[in-house]
């Protein structure tokens, strides 16, 4: 059909797809789309009818939805992503259907039934760069929509998405009730920098581990610098594969510097490029390349980050330089594993775990003296005790006591090392008095330290100082606020108002922590403490009884092979009389 005579109209339109469909493809074919073909049919068709939506395109992964309004398209978008996550709720993640969504209002071309144009191809983009389990909507959306939906929004600015000629205003979308636009965060009163992803350059994605180890050094040696604000790894990765505009990034991470770079890896030969631009402007500030052979890795990470330092703050003294250049081992075998370990901790799936701590055994093998690797495979055992996967509690307490010990031995100046090593000595070795002290002597290296911070707050607790443990959570999460860790220093937040007896505060926070992470056990046992105490009996038993999906063994008798060790019993006495009421079994 002509363009000149094809038929036009004003429409919404939805695209939305499953986040890693070829992965679970590859792991389950037959089972992946079975439960693709149960989700299209009992949770997407329901609501579309409802919406008053029309289905115009349906690919292996993917839908097209049309709606004669935007109000209709995003409600059902929110109440997609809601129902979507519920059913995903009593899923194993690696089993679990997850949606990206976008949402855009503009001028489609009919033939048939089907539609095309800018007004579809924008949806898309949009909704291929949305995050996992997220929704974004274009300007024209929003601008028909604000105001008349209970859904809050984050304005992320002109975005440039592919194969779409000008710039789209892109908006996030926040089922959580408030209905104000998210402000930039505020500036802090130092230099702040946040350090995106670097490409990989190398021509071979299997590379792609080595780039994101790159980028974690050049972090780390940043964050030594004490008067330079340090966004966390977690957080800067946030944007990985994402085009984005690094005005929206100072916004959202409230920094004023943002450093992007590349990686190419040929051979035993390696180039390290950056360029660090001022947020508030989009002004390149410096820019350089590094080249040298794979054995100078540590060298070059060196020569980013005490370029980057002195381009921001000129005077930078020279005992903070080299205080920042620190090697985390000689063998490049042995970092080798632990970046490929790295690349799999925080995944709340068993096999991810096991997986993560032989490998960084490995690089133990390959370097006895790795002090990092150590401190990472002792903090392997927080997962196994927070998820119920300790099988023989007492050797592997052992264990990750052995590893913690040897970690502090090795790394007493390695903050990173001490914060994991510190959690772990404290939550699985129930040793919260050198556990406190190593937290404490990392943030004395490193006040910059987001995982530190939230180690802290969760110390704070146990010791029974719930208001300074909220505001180390806090402190975390303005470190790293887009960290895929959210859901633990939020999960501490409640447990710190449960502690206090702010049971509504409480509540707010484990939701958004079960949001996050709906498979975190921890935060479900305080979710069921929680509406316990505050006298929500339903709600509290519903808890229980996902608890009880999880494991079946739960049981009061057995709490301490999950349970955070207070220090005080009366805030033991409180979190099993509200389990107790939830009715978790004797």
């Amino acid at each position: 059909m002509a363009e000149e005579h094809a038929q036009r109209r004003l429409a919404a339109i939805l695209a939305a797809d499953v986040v890693g469909y070829s992965r679970l493809m590859e792991h389950d074919e037959v089972g992946t789309l079975a439960r693709l073909k149960a989700r299209r049919k009992e949770v997407l068709e329901p609501l579309v009818v409802k919406h008053q939506g029309r289905i115009f395109k349906v690919t292996g992964d993917g839908v097209l939805i049309e709606f004669a309004s935007a109000v209709n398209a995003v409600q059902c978008a929110v109440d997609l992503q809601h129902d979507m996550a519920a059913a995903n709720r009593d899923q194993p993640e690696e089993r679990q259907t997850v949606l990206r969504i976008g949402v855009n209002l503009g001028d489609v071309m009919v033939e048939g039934s089907d539609l095309y144009g800018d007004g579809v191809n924008i949806a898309a983009r949009l909704e291929s760069t949305a995050e996992p389990g997220g929704i974004l909507v274009s300007g024209t959306a929003y601008d028909h929509i604000r105001n008349k939906m209970k859904v809050g929004f984050d304005d992320l600015g002109s975005q440039s998405l592919k194969n779409i000629a000008e710039p789209i205003r892109v908006y996030r979308v926040r089922p959580d009730g408030d209905t104000s636009a998210r402000t930039s965060l505020a500036l802090p009163d130092k230099p702040s920098i946040a350090v995106l992803p670097f490409s990989n350059m190398s021509g071979d994605p299997g590379q792609e581990y080595f780039a994101d180890g790159i980028v974690d050094e050049i972090i780390t040696a940043l964050s030594r610098f004490r008067n330079v604000f340090v966004i966390a790894r977690n957080s800067s990765f946030a944007y990985k594969g994402r085009s984005v505009d690094v005005k929206q990034v100072g916004r959202e991470l409230g920094v004023r510097y943002v450093l992007e770079g590349s990686v190419r890896k040929a051979g035993d030969r390696l180039r390290i490029t950056g360029q660090l631009i001022d947020a508030s402007n989009g002004a390149n500030l410096w820019a350089d390349r590094f080249d040298g052979n794979l054995a100078d890795i540590f060298d070059l990470q060196d020569q980013v980050a005490a370029n980057v330092v002195g381009a921001i703050m000129p005077r930078v003294q020279e005992a903070e330089i080299e205080r920042a250049k620190r090697k985390p081992t000689d063998s490049l075998d042995a970092y080798d594993h632990y970046l490929r370990a790295l690349a799999l901790v925080g995944r709340t799936v068993k096999e991810a775990n096991d997986e993560a701590l032989r490998l960084f055994k490995k690089a133990i093998e390959r370097d006895p003296e790795f002090a990092l690797a150590y401190a990472r495979a002792a903090h392997c055992y927080v997962f196994r005790k927070a998820s119920g996967w300790i099988v023989d509690r007492a050797k592997e307490t052992a264990e990750c006591e052995r590893l913690v010990r040897r970690a502090v031995e090795l790394g007493r100046d390695d903050a990173i090392a001490l914060s994991y090593a510190g959690h772990a000595l404290g939550f699985v070795v129930e040793d919260l008095d050198d556990g406190t002290a190593f937290i404490e002597r990392a943030l004395v290296l490193n006040p910059n330290l987001a995982v530190a911070w939230g180690a802290s707050s969760w110390m704070k607790i146990c010791f029974g100082d719930p208001d300074t443990g909220i505001k180390h959570a806090e402190l975390a999460m303005r470190l790293s606020p887009l960290d895929p860790r959210l859901f633990a220093w939020q999960f501490y937040t409640a447990m710190a108002h449960l502690h206090a007896g702010r049971y509504d505060d409480a509540a707010v926070w484990v939701e958004k922590a079960l949001r996050d992470q709906p498979n975190y056990v921890a935060s479900l046992f305080i979710a069921a403490a929680t509406h316990a105490l505050s006298g929500h009996l339903a709600e509290a038993q519903k808890f229980a009884g996902r608890l009880r999906q999880f494991n079946p063994q739960f049981r009061i008798s057995n709490l301490g092979d999950v349970m955070t060790p207070f220090r005080r019993p009366e805030d033991r006495a409180k979190y099993v009389e509200g389990l107790r009421i939830a009715g978790l079994p004797e």
